[in-house]
């Protein structure tokens, strides 16, 4: 298998867990990490090198909120030595002028400012943190200011998807040169809050044609990245380019996963950076063989002319709704479980629920 394989394009590093922000979609796990189980600084420093040697060419320095290590620039800088191109993404909460002088001074080239809604209340709300929105809309101005290119993350929902054209309105007025419009994916934090999130089909049909406008009438000013929610779906996306094949994802405490969803999975002993080199964990480790390529496929996929384009789906999401990672995931119309989702949609339907926030120690039941 390792032989098919080639290296990865990009490493996701996520420095810590810790965060100002609750949100409740939150892609982090529902387990989350301590600071003292984080990686050390030393520790980062040496899998930056090793995915350099390995081929990746890009780093996207992530949390939680990476912002509260204290050595991202240090990080940033050892990125751009060993020749990495370098993305913060970063709620913008804890970003002033002089962090962000010290972050491109060393280096950084990107920065990814996330949005929870263009209202300031609302997007206060979603957040859980007071006065965040303000905060941000700060944060993208000194990003511009510093003559960065500027991605602004939007991610949409039943709570916020009716303000979709003031989130592409705020966008422009940004200065951003990307939007990425990304509905919620239901695992972890979002699975939790599925009945608060979930939109109504009439909700993303609405939705969906005004991103076609607005990437029509915005061509050569703004680039709209559009990610649908996987249970209007028909046909499942190739999760990450396909399970180990373009990306790898290293988690605050060194555990090194082909997805950052990855350790909701039981019956992975997913490896460790402390005990293993990246490249060794790339090519040679169970865990990143097992769903690689298309010898592991039940039917409907494995005889499936798309086998190669979408590589199965997503293993979280049809263990999320299944309980087997190695089911056909049912956002696809063929899988035979393909009845859990017109179940789940049923709740889009019904009064939003509340929200589970994001919290470490937090007890989140699904739905």
């Amino acid at each position: 298998m390792s032989a098919e394989i080639g290296p990865p394009l990009a490493l996701l590093a996520e420095l810590t867990h810790r965060c100002p922000l609750r949100c409740p979609y939150c892609s982090n796990p529902l387990a989350l990490e301590r600071a003292s189980a984080e990686l050390d600084e030393a520790g980062w420093r040496r899998v930056l090198s090793e995915a350099a040697a390995l081929g990746v060419l890009q780093v996207h320095f992530s949390g939680g909120e990476p912002l509260v290590r204290r050595d991202l620039a240090a990080l940033v800088r050892h990125a751009a030595v060993a020749g990495l191109y370098s993305n913060l993404i970063t709620s913008g909460v804890l970003l002033d002028r002089a962090r962000l002088d010290e972050l491109v001074e060393a280096g950084l080239e990107h920065v990814q400012l996330s949005f929870q809604d263009a209202e300031p209340a609302s997007a206060d709300r979603i957040a859980g943190l007071a006065d965040a929105h303000r905060r941000k809309l700060a944060a993208a101005a000194l990003v511009r200011e510093a003559g960065l290119p500027l991605t602004v993350n939007a991610v949409m929902h039943r709570q916020n998807l009716e303000r979709l054209p003031e989130m592409i309105a705020l966008a422009l007025a940004l200065g951003a040169k990307r939007l990425e419009v990304a509905h919620v994916q239901y695992y972890g934090w979002a699975l939790a809050n599925r009945r608060a999130l979930l939109p109504t089909v009439e909700q993303l049909e609405r939705a969906s044609a005004l991103v076609e406008d607005a990437r029509v009438r915005l061509k050569g000013v703004l680039v709209i990245d559009y990610v649908v929610p996987d249970y209007y779906a028909r046909r499942p996306k190739a999760c990450m380019g396909g399970w180990g094949r373009q990306f790898l994802n290293v988690s605050p405490a060194g555990t090194v996963l082909p997805c950052h969803a990855a350790e909701s999975l039981p019956g992975f002993d997913f490896p460790s950076v402390r005990s293993a080199s990246l490249a060794d964990i790339w090519y040679r480790s169970d865990a990143f063989n097992r769903y690689r390529g298309t010898s592991w496929m039940p039917d409907p996929c494995r005889s499936c002319d798309r086998r190669e384009i979408d590589w199965g789906g997503c293993r979280c999401q049809a263990f999320a709704l299944t309980g087997d990672a190695g089911r056909t995931d049912p956002a696809c119309a063929l899988a035979p479980d393909r009845g859990l989702l017109d179940a789940a949609r049923q709740d889009a339907a019904a009064p939003p629920g509340e929200f589970v926030y994001r919290q470490i120690g937090a007890v989140a039941e699904a739905r």
